[in-house]
């Protein structure tokens, strides 16, 4: 599949005046940018079958857990565009349309903010809001970086409507320096995959009428399975399983076995090791401390008998 640069994104519907309904209905046409991360399988928010659900128009209960955390992002918004645009200094505006794809009119975009650069070009903002605790999302092995499920919004949203930059605004907390701001560029390679994926998954399963498997992890394929289903009917009759489904039991059985050996083993380590802590404070007697040192180096031990609890930690090699 090539991509080709010389193009403008149509506009499919104007959405300040839509009301919710009329904007869902619009966006049950296509895919858009908060649906990437499903499609890909790297949502930690819905499954593939989730969206499968959203975009056939099947009634799924809501889920009521994370409403307020959804209310608060939307509402903040405004505010964090005015963030980002003191903190960089860049100029920032709406631009009230749900945008659609020339060469593949299911791909579809509506943007928070667009970006006007220095150099007169154009950049997309995407504002996000979460708590304190989970802006380290935003790093990875101490490197700065965007979550994976808002790459793949960002870059779905730079296919659309053809622009090469998408910055990210993050408020975690109730002042402007507690705030994230990060950005990323167009990567053709995996646009290029994510179009095609995209593809598959609308064609061959919204429009086939054909649900994706679940390929998520257990916890939230469960959790999809709850607001799908509702609470279990304990007077409907047994299932029959059929054998692929018997696989699937044979193979719990056995990760349940492995799993007992390797909770005996680590109950053993745990016990050793419990032993050792208690045979190098016996070595320490009444200090709190003590330091080893040989030609590889040396380490500090730190005990605190009082708290029943201690810290081993290496110190710098003299």
């Amino acid at each position: 599949m090539t991509q080709t640069l010389e193009y403008q994104p149509l506009v499919l519907v104007e959405t300040e005046n839509l009301s919710r309904d009329e904007w869902l209905a619009y966006r049950r046409r296509g895919i858009g940018g908060s649906d990437a991360a499903a499609v890909l399988g790297i949502s930690p928010f819905r499954t593939g079958r989730d969206l499968y659900f959203d975009k056939r128009g099947i009634a799924v209960p809501d889920d009521e857990e994370n409403w307020v955390a959804k209310e608060v992002g939307n509402l903040l918004e405004d505010l964090v565009a005015r963030i980002f645009s003191k903190k960089t200094g860049l100029q920032v505006f709406k631009r009230p349309y749900m945008f659609q794809h020339p060469h593949y009119p299911w791909m579809l975009a509506d943007l928070d903010y667009l970006v006007e650069l220095p150099d007169g070009t154009f950049a997309i903002l995407e504002c996000k809001t979460t708590n304190y605790n989970a802006r380290d999302k935003w790093w990875s092995d101490g490197v700065e970086t965007v979550p994976v499920y808002y790459e793949a919004q960002g870059r779905h949203y730079m296919a659309v409507v053809n622009l090469s930059r998408v910055y990210f605004c993050c408020l975690y907390s109730n002042n402007e320096d507690e705030v994230i701001i990060r950005h990323i560029d167009r990567d053709m390679a995996y646009e290029q995959e994510l179009i095609a994926l995209e593809d598959i998954f609308w064609h061959d399963h919204v429009l086939a009428e054909n649900p994706p498997d679940y390929t998520e992890d257990g916890e939230l394929i469960l959790e999809s399975l709850r607001r799908n289903l509702g609470p279990a009917n304990t007077a409907a009759p047994p299932v029959v399983l059929t054998p692929p489904q018997s696989v699937r039991v044979t193979r719990f059985l056995e990760l349940q076995a492995e799993k007992s050996v390797w909770d005996a083993e680590v109950k053993a380590l745990e016990k050793e090791m419990q032993r050792m802590k208690a045979l190098i404070v016996a070595d320490m007697g009444t200090s709190c401390t003590a330091t080893y040192e040989d030609a590889n180096g040396g380490y500090m031990v730190v005990h605190i008998l009082e708290k029943e609890t201690a810290y081993y930690g290496t110190a710098p090699q003299l």
